[in-house]
């Protein structure tokens, strides 16, 4: 019989599709991380300067002072 899964022969076949279906799933979750890492927007990596000091300011990293003052000298 072709399909005799009761034998040896049939759960090794049945062990080498699991391993394919996980090959090639591994292969596709990888394409997938790959595209998205190199097309999503990562904050803060086309960010301007003036973004830059107002996020410094709302994580409290500089103070209102040197805030305003970092503002004078870009604009």
């Amino acid at each position: 019989m072709m399909w005799d899964w009761g034998g040896v022969g049939g759960w090794w076949m049945l062990i080498g599709w699991i391993w394919m279906l996980i090959f090639w799933g591994g292969i596709i979750l990888l394409v997938v991380w790959a595209v998205k890492q190199f097309t999503t927007h990562r904050p803060g990596s086309r960010a301007s300067p003036l973004d830059i000091i107002k996020e410094r300011y709302a994580r409290g990293e500089i103070s209102k002072e040197e805030f305003e003052r970092l503002k004078r000298d870009l604009a």
